[in-house]
Formats: structure tokens, sequence, C-alpha cells
């Protein structure tokens, strides 16, 4: 099978990799840069020709991205420069890399790869799988089918987005202890819990390394919590996935 790449384009950094979509993992270590500041189309793509091109990969590459993703058109950019809004992102970087390219939404890329080769395998029902952040990304799946672009960290929580409140940026940015963060966690949780009545909720992003300091700290609920599993490479995976699908 021809390889295929994952590239997951964060707020901060590009980070990319080959990937074994057969056991869901990394095939090579990945390669990072750090994410253009303005992050403008030009730049970020520049910088993602450079992860791909440490490879010398030839075959289809994946890409997340922190916003919503129609057909391959960015339609939304919370986190990102704002000329991604209404761009042909998945034309952009097929020209670029001269490669067939997928563009999605960063968090349903990770819930790909959580429900199909970590903490959401084999599950049923509603399972809900949050990326936790620069922003908060959400991957809502029924019976194992994605529901794209639900993008929950923009629900409103006391007046603002909810991620300005509970993602980790914004522990870091308050200064917040882990259990004043799992109180604003919580809270978040309460909301989706509310509004989709999900069986299972993994919680992702780089901070579910540290899962030990903060899910022993959150309340019980109707919801089992529990922590991903493919971690910071989820969105990698899932890209690749995707790539893969669209290609076969």
């Amino acid at each position: 099978m021809t390889a295929v790449f994952g590239v997951d384009i964060g707020g901060s950094g590009i980070k990319g990799a080959p990937v074994d979509l057969a056991r869901g993992v990394l095939a090579q270590e990945r390669h990072k840069v750090l994410t253009p500041q303005p992050s403008a189309p030009e730049a970020v793509v520049a910088a993602v020709c450079e992860v791909v091109r440490h490879f010398g990969h030839q075959g289809p590459v994946g890409l997340t991205f922190p916003g919503v993703v129609v057909d391959g058109r960015t339609t939304t950019a919370a986190n990102v420069d704002k000329g991604w809004v209404g761009l042909d992102a998945a034309g952009l970087f097929s020209e670029a890399l001269d490669l067939p390219a997928v563009v999605l939404n960063d968090a349903d890329a990770a819930g790909l790869a959580e429900t199909t080769h970590g903490a959401g395998r084999g599950r049923s029902g509603v399972v809900l799988v949050l990326t936790f952040g620069t922003g908060i990304g959400s991957a809502l799946f029924v019976d194992g089918v994605l529901v794209p672009n639900t993008e929950l960290g923009h629900l409103e929580m006391r007046g603002k987005d909810a991620e300005r409140r509970a993602s980790s940026a914004a522990k870091e940015r308050h200064g917040l202890s882990w259990t004043q963060w799992a109180g604003r966690v919580d809270e978040y949780l309460d909301l989706v819990e509310k509004l989709f009545s999900p069986q299972l909720i993994v919680i992702g992003g780089g901070v579910s390394r540290k899962h030990e300091k903060f899910l022993p700290l959150l309340r019980e609920r109707t919801a089992r919590v529990v922590p991903a599993e493919l971690r910071n490479d989820a969105g990698i995976v899932g890209a690749a996935m995707a790539a893969a699908r669209a290609t076969a």
C-alpha cells in the first residue's frame, strides 16, 4: 500500500509523520516546526511543505485544520489567521505539495483515530472526543459515525466562548491550579452532557499526557470520562486515515 502521511496543524506547532494505518501508530518519529506567526495561508503552506519533504514522502497527505472544513474549504479560523476563511485549503495544499491532499477539522481527525484505534474503539452510542489545547476541539460520534465540525469549544459559558475559560491555554493564561481548572472543565462537561447525553467522553489534546493530575478531580457523572490513548499523535493518525479513505 502507498504510504499515507498525516499533518496536524495547530496554533503553536505543525507536526507530521508517515502513518501505519493498520496499527494506528506513526511509522516514523514525527517532525515538528513552529506554526508561523502570523499564520497566514502562504506561510503555513510553506511550513507544511517543509514537514512533508523532510520525509521525502510521495503519496496522499491528510491535514488537520483548527476550524470548520467543508469539502476541503476552510470556513472558520478562530485560532489562526483570518485569511483562511473561505479558502480552498485542500486545493492549496495539493498544488503546493504536488500530491493528493485531504483537509479536515483537527478534533474530527483526533476523534477518528481515538474511535478506531484508541479509547473509543468498539464503542456504540454517543461518544464525544474533546481535545484541550489552545482551544477546545470536539468530535461527536453516533454509533461510530462522525458528525463533523461540531466545534463545541465555542459554546457559550458564562458569557464567553467555553474555550476562553476551560482550555488548557486558559489554565496557563490565568495561572490556575489543577483543582481550579478541573472545576472549569466540570462546568464545561455539564454543558455538553446536557446537550448530547454521551455515554463516553474521551479527553485528549496535549494536557491528556497529565490526565492523572485532573481527571480524578472531576465529579462523577452519567458519562464515563476517560483519557485519550493516542494523545498528541491522534491528529496525525486521523488525518492519514481520512486521506486513505478519500483516495481509496
